[in-house]
Parts: structure tokens; C-alpha cells; sequence
């Protein structure tokens, strides 16, 4: 590992020549290299992401991958309930795919992933997964036109929708996730429609056996006009969710969910904003589910200013139970979420919740950028515990009076010296409010960790 650390640290000063190359994408089956095609320079790289099969060189394809190396260091572990790792935990996570385009109308992407969680005794499916096919789907695109086109993708592969709040990659942990779908991708003008049925891919411990899972199933449409007066960004989806075994603070049994969702959003100017509001229903072993979230995330771009600060502002009400035993469930199911939801120590999940978290950013260098914010979390009922980012529940809220969970100070330096390399430090700090104080050992929570990441 320390050799590829070094191998790493060297490729910060590699250069590409040539004409500029496109950012890497979360979703890394939307990056397009075709801006390759007409390039006479022969440099490998530019090979290597487009390579033509073709003398029209319609027919392609091209190689891409990442290397992530993760430390991290807590203390007083799960507020003081698990034993400390003195020597902290080491997370790797290693990723490739191959690009098959034939013509404009089939294209297949297959990406392998191979996550290793090191010394983390307690390492789950979220950290561990040693080799799996990630990815491998094939897409038929039908009229393909400028500014419309129609797509039919059939296969194992990553969804994320939105801000990410009910579905996402879970780009933060060590194992990203995926699912074995069929979808249907329209984009008309201005607009876009995702409609998908799918099965969770569940990780486990072997290799290559992660097979079709049948007990969680996701299924939805999603529609995003873009360039609306005003409000710039509109998003409307439902989302499907069944489960076969599902638990809460009030039970456990199969759930039917529901979800409906209106998203506004501008990431494109000073001040950007992102409100969203989603409604859930359906049922949970025979109760009745009515649960809902508003969330709010602004902050301000002071482009002008020295060091270019943000300041940033995040709300959010997320429904918890109202009673126990009343054949009524109100806790809010974020679904699949992204794994850092409150900061990047991602210790709580966003269920019956109310939070306020400011933070500020500034850009000490071209490159180099230091972030700080600060979080407080509230029970939104008292009836309903806390749980954590995949939904299993942390600890109860029966004879549990006291709402304060506790505030959450975190801070992290970024450094980005190419398009390829990206490197960074944090630090989290949780204090144990009265609420974790009364279930738990009530320890406050230190996280400390960097990053190393080479993505090509």
C-alpha cells in the first residue's frame, strides 16, 4: 500500500497534453470522450479513454477507473458503546470499467469494484465487498436526435437522483452501491424522465456473489424540468419501495412505501438553494404509513471577496412516530441515501429528525480549500429513536422524555492539484446531548480521517 501511496503522490504532478480534459463524473457512465476523436496528438491517455474499433471511429471504447485509500480514527466509538481501534482503520477501494460503443444506438459499461476494509473488525456490506462486477448493463438508444433522444438500459448499474437525499451512489462510504434494473431515460428539450423498476444489489462477503436480490425492490419515475422563470431547476418523482423485512423503533415486518417528492433547485449562480419536500405512504406489518421531510440547503458564493467564502445554511423536519403500538407508523424512510447526510463523520440518519446546520468554506489557494460547519440534532418526536444512514435503528425513544441529541462540529482540508488527484484531512467533533446521554454511555464522539484519491 505504501508503494501505491507514493505512486499516487508522484501522479499529482502528472500532466495530460493536449486539448483540456472533462471532469470525472460522479456517475462515471456519463462521461463522454468523443471530443477524443479528432485529436492527432497520440497521447496515451487520450488512447486509452477512446480507443476506435472503426475506421469512421463510431465504434469505440474506453478504459477508466479509480484508487481510494481511507484512514480514520474514532474515538468512542458509537458514543462510547463499542471499543475503541486504538490504531484506527485503514479502507481501500479500487474501481474499473470499460466504455463498448457501436455506433449511436448500443453501448454496454461493465465496472468491477473491489472495497477492503483493513483492520475494521466490525466492517460491514456498507465498507466490505472484496470483488463484485459493479456495474454491467447495455443501453439501445432509439431516435437519437441534438436534444432529444430515447434510451432503454438493462442491467446492473448505479442510480442517483437529485440532491441525492433518497437515492444515491453512497459515493462517501468505502462500497458504493448499485442496483439490477430496467430503465427508461427520455430527455426532451428541457426535460428529463427516468422511469426504472429495480432490485437492490445487496454486498456480500465473497467474490463475484452477489446475486439478484429479491427482498428489497425500488421502482419510481423521476422528471426534471430544467430553465423554469424563477426557480430555475423543478424535479417531480415517485418512489417506490418494497422490503421484505424491515425494521423500526415501533417493529418489524414487510414495508410497502410510497414516496412523493417536489424539488427546487439553482446550483448554477451565487446563490444557490436546494428545498425539497416529500410525502410517504403505504404500509409497514400492518400499520399505516404517513411520513414526510422538508429540507432546506442556501448559501451565498462571495465571488468578489479574498478567499472566495461560502456561507452556507441547511434545515431539516424529518417525521419520527407519534405513539407506539397504534397501528400508525410516522417515521420518515430516506431510502438509499448518500452515506455523509450530516457531515462527513455520518453518524446519524435522517430519521425523526430536526437539524440546523450552518458552515463556511473558503478557498486558501487555487486548490486548496478548508471547510467548517457546525450541526444540532432534536428528536422531532418522542415517541421514535434515532437510527443510522442504511435505517437500522441506533437506539429507542420508549421512556426516553429528552429530545436533544447533540451538536456535531466538523471541519476538512481539500486539496485538488489536477484533475486526477484529490487529497484530504477532517475532523469531527460530536457532543452527547441529554437524549444520548440517557440511552448510551453518552461519550462524545472524535473522528478523525484522510483521504487519497487517483481517478483516471
Amino acid at each position: 500500500m505504501c508503494k501505491l501511496f507514493f505512486i499516487l503522490l508522484l501522479l499529482c504532478f502528472v500532466q495530460v497534453d493536449g486539448q483540456s480534459v472533462p471532469p470525472f463524473k460522479l456517475l462515471r457512465y456519463d462521461e463522454d470522450y468523443r471530443l477524443f476523436s479528432k485529436d492527432s496528438s497520440g497521447d496515451w491517455y487520450k488512447r486509452m479513454k477512446f480507443s476506435p474499433l472503426s475506421k469512421d471511429g463510431r465504434t469505440y471504447i474506453g478504459y477508466g477507473g479509480e484508487v481510494r485509500f481511507q484512514y480514520f480514527y474514532v474515538n468512542n466509538a458509537n458514543w462510547g458503546d463499542d471499543p475503541d481501534d486504538r490504531d484506527g482503520y485503514v479502507l481501500s477501494r479500487y474501481l474499473a470499467h470499460a466504455d463498448f460503443h457501436a455506433g449511436e444506438h448500443f453501448r454496454t459499461f461493465v465496472q468491477l469494484q473491489s472495497s477492503i476494509a483493513g483492520s475494521l473488525v466490525s466492517a460491514g456490506p456498507v465498507d466490505e465487498n472484496p470483488l463484485e462486477v459493479h456495474q454491467g448493463f447495455m443501453d439501445f438508444r432509439i431516435a437519437p436526435a441534438r436534444r432529444s433522444q430515447l434510451v432503454l438500459r438493462l442491467g446492473r448499474q448505479e442510480l442517483s437522483y437529485g440532491s441525492q437525499r433518497l437515492v444515491s451512489v453512497r459515493e462517501r462510504p468505502n462500497n458504493r452501491q448499485s442496483f439490477d434494473a430496467v430503465r427508461s431515460l427520455l430527455v426532451a428539450g428541457d426535460y428529463k424522465a427516468d422511469l426504472f423498476y429495480s432490485y437492490y444489489v445487496t454486498a456480500k462477503d465473497g467474490i463475484f456473489d452477489d446475486g439478484l436480490n429479491r427482498d428489497i425492490r425500488l421502482w419510481g419515475l423521476y422528471v426534471v424540468k430544467q430553465q423554469v422563470a424563477v426557480i430555475r431547476n423543478v424535479d417531480v418523482y415517485y418512489l417506490g419501495l418494497w422490503k421484505r423485512s424491515a425494521f423500526f423503533d415501533d417493529g418489524q415486518g414487510k414495508e410497502r412505501r410510497h414516496s412523493f417528492g417536489v424539488r427546487i433547485w439553482d446550483d448554477k449562480r451565487n446563490w444557490r438553494y436546494d428545498a425539497e419536500v416529500v410525502y410517504q405512504t403505504g404500509r409497514f406489518a400492518g400499520k399505516t404509513i404517513s411520513a414526510w421531510t422538508a429540507s432546506l440547503n442556501t448559501s451565498y458564493l462571495l465571488s468578489n471577496v479574498k478567499l472566495r467564502p461560502e456561507l452556507g445554511l441547511k434545515a431539516e423536519l424529518i417525521s419520527g412516530d407519534r405513539h407506539y403500538d397504534d397501528g400508525r407508523l410516522q417515521t420518515f424512510n430516506p431510502l438509499f441515501p448518500k452515506g455523509a447526510y450530516f457531515g462527513l463523520a455520518a453518524l446519524i440518519g435522517p430519521a425523526n429528525l430536526i437539524d440546523v446546520h450552518p458552515s463556511l468554506s473558503v478557498s486558501l489557494l487555487k486548490k486548496v480549500k478548508v471547510g467548517i460547519d457546525y450541526d444540532v440534532f432534536w428528536r422531532y418526536s418522542v415517541n421514535d429513536g434515532i437510527y443510522g444512514v442504511n435505517m437500522a435503528p441506533l437506539y429507542t425513544g420508549r421512556n426516553v422524555a429528552d429530545k436533544y441529541i447533540g451538536g456535531q462540529l466538523a471541519t476538512d482540508v481539500s486539496y485538488t492539484p489536477n484533475g486526477f488527484i484529490f487529497l484530504s484531512a477532517e475532523l469531527t467533533w460530536f457532543k452527547a446531548g441529554s437524549y444520548l446521554k440517557g440511552v448510551s454511555s453518552g461519550e462524545d464522539i472524535l473522528l478523525t480521517g484522510t483521504t487519497v484519491q487517483f481517478r483516471f
